[in-house]
């Protein structure tokens, strides 16, 4: 397959609700297009859930947020298991701040899919107490993340927490999967479906569906219809207001009446399609911005439902509706504005067919899983541009950094192409001389960067270079002549079991070099013998590792790399090589007591960081 993908989410379906359905539509959309799109969610494991699907059983719930004492150590399972190139986060969702402890999430790009603000609410004081612990992991993600993914223009513009990411933000509408299936509304139709289900007949039948939470506004619906001629309205979903609900349900009901209100409670996909099908308007009375974008308006919209939402500022379903011209806004808490734009299409079945069918266009151009996915795959493209899938054609480039290598880069090249290594790129790190024109002459590929990298810059120039281009591996070599280039077959042998293979020839080492190597395998517990050398070959899953962020701190490539591979989980083995005794001795960093004390230094100071923030 191609680039790999690891979704963290909240829940998965059969559990209920937007972000679960908007997540299985997505990553099947994903896996149809060639991605490996894996997935890591709350939950009991199911019998039939596929390989790719990994539930982690929840313990308890604090304000909303499930609780999974085992998520930290899936995580990290996971990622040894599927070894993703991206990380896609769905926030709001405090066990994705795992990936945080994690070293081997920390190596992998991540996007973070913005669903929706923890709002602080003037409803639940909890939820705004419990903001105060949320908040500084939850700013630590956006600060690691690569790219964020807002749902609406609108609700990217409100979102107080996204306000210092603006740069990496980007607007991803949702989309909505299998819309085909829904059955279409002609012109032809008439304008009233015939009354099926529990609906009572003669009554403009009004549908809603939700969570029955704090957030939701079905009070604001209840009061509306409570005392309208010829309306019906029924709710679908459980949840803690189901009590209040009724008791305000039987309140608001006039003596001697039958309720206008009837709660449904949870019902399956096959009858909430059917409700969708058979009712005449769609309501979503959201009074917060926790209601970021409302997936079910586009389930309704794919039946050819005209809907009545909240002119709820900051929230993305008013700017649903108004994309797509498929319905009318009505205030947010005002039972009254409600029953005004019910009462407006309640005698209007041409107005509500025109809305419904305008509604069923707009989610066929825009609203698409399909568009969601290829605007996701961008967002890909642009936090991992190293995540290009491997192409069987490329298997191993060469990479030389090079400084004023003018005299030796010419029969370098020579050598390596006699052998048959035709793949191979030069950085041309700021050279004074001829060496990028004797190597673009000889056939390599030259880049030659703004500002001088070094050659640790320089390698991981060539190994996110690779990776962009689908090569399997990188070798790394020097442009000196002190590498021999019959030895790479050496490097190629121990590929199979090792993701990073180091070509080592300790006898070059002078009384410093030694003495310092003794001083790094005492410290960070490598049991190797030439932690310096340049000649290595990284597989992908070491390249993706280097290619990061955190890499690109390093100074040289040689005990940095080490730790950021080993902390990765990454094999790491050791072969012996030959190298020309005539240049390999002349070290350019252990030439002095006070360069060898000053590489130690810092080097120690490496080793006990370990890489933590």
């Amino acid at each position: 397959m191609g680039t790999t993908v690891l979704h963290i989410g909240k829940f998965y379906p059969p559990h209920r609700g937007g972000m679960e359905v908007f997540l299985a539509d997505l990553v099947t959309a994903q896996r149809a297009q060639g991605l490996h799109a894996c997935a890591l969610v709350h939950g009991d494991p199911l019998p039939d859930d596929p390989d790719w699907l990994v539930r982690v059983p929840v313990q308890g719930h604090l304000v909303y947020a499930p609780i999974a004492v085992g998520f930290r150590a899936a995580l990290a399972r996971a990622i040894r298991q599927f070894r993703p190139d991206v990380l896609h986060l769905h926030m709001p969702n405090n066990s994705a701040f795992w990936a945080l402890t994690l070293s081997e999430a920390r190596a992998i790009p991540w996007v973070v899919h913005w669903h929706s603000d923890v709002v602080v609410s003037r409803i639940r004081a909890a939820v705004a107490l419990a903001y105060r612990a949320y908040r500084p992991f939850e700013q630590a993600v956006l600060e690691r993340a690569e790219r964020i993914m807002a749902t609406s223009p609108p609700y990217l513009q409100a979102s107080e927490p996204l306000q210092p990411w603006r740069s990496k933000c980007a607007v991803v509408p949702l989309g909505l999967g299998h819309v085909a299936s829904a059955a279409p509304t002609s012109p032809d139709t008439a304008a009233t479906t015939p009354c099926t289900g529990p609906w009572r007949p003669g009554t403009l039948r009004l549908l809603s569906i939700g969570r029955l939470t704090y957030y939701k506004g079905f009070e604001t619906l209840v009061e509306a219809v409570a005392d309208m001629p010829g309306v019906e309205l029924l709710i679908v979903g459980d949840g803690e207001l189901h009590a209040p609900l009724q008791a305000l349900i039987a309140h608001t009901t006039p003596t001697g009446q039958t309720p206008a209100v009837r709660l449904l409670g949870s019902v399956s996909d096959a009858e909430k399609n059917a409700l969708l099908q058979s009712c005449d308007v769609f309501c979503l009375a959201s009074r917060e911005r926790t209601e970021a974008f409302g997936v079910v308006l586009l389930e309704a919209m794919a039946h050819g439902r005209p809907c009545i939402v909240s002119q709820l500022p900051g929230s993305g379903m008013p700017w649903v509706i108004e994309q797509s011209g498929a319905g009318l806004h009505a205030a947010p808490q005002d039972p009254a504005s409600w029953k005004n734009a019910i009462a407006h299409l309640q005698h209007q079945p041409a107005l509500r067919q025109q809305l419904g069918q305008a509604g069923q266009r707009a989610l066929q151009a825009h609203f698409t899983i399909a568009a969601c996915e290829r605007q996701v795959a961008a967002q890909y493209a642009l936090a991992a541009p190293a995540s290009c899938p491997p192409d069987p054609r490329k298997d191993v480039l060469i990479v030389i950094p090079a400084r004023d290598e003018a005299t030796t880069i010419g029969a370098m090249l020579e050598r390596l192409q006699t052998a048959g290594w035709t793949d191979v790129l030069v950085i041309d790190d700021q050279s004074s001389d001829a060496t990028g024109a004797i190597a673009r002459q000889a056939g390599a590929i030259v880049l030659r960067p703004t500002l001088s990298m070094g050659a640790w810059g320089g390698m991981q120039t060539g190994i996110r270079h690779a990776l962009a281009h689908g090569y399997q591996a990188v070798i790394t070599m020097d442009a000196d002549g002190q590498h021999e280039v019959e030895e790479i077959p050496t490097l190629l042998q121990a590929r199979q079991s090792a993701d990073l293979v180091i070509g080592a020839f300790p006898e070059r080492a002078s009384a410093l070099r030694q003495l310092a190597w003794r001083w790094f395998r005492e410290l960070a517990g490598f049991d190797l013998r030439d932690l310096t050398s340049g000649f290595r070959l990284y597989n992908r899953a070491a390249m993706r590792v280097l290619a990061t962020r955190e890499a690109t701190l390093l100074d040289y490539q040689d005990l940095g790399a080490l730790i950021m591979v080993r902390r990765a989980g990454l094999h790491i083995t050791e072969v012996p090589v030959t190298m020309n005794l005539r240049v390999a001795g002349q070290s350019r960093i252990f030439n002095s007591w006070l360069s060898v004390g000053r590489y130690m230094a810092a080097t120690t100071l490496l080793c006990l960081a370990r890489w933590r923030r």
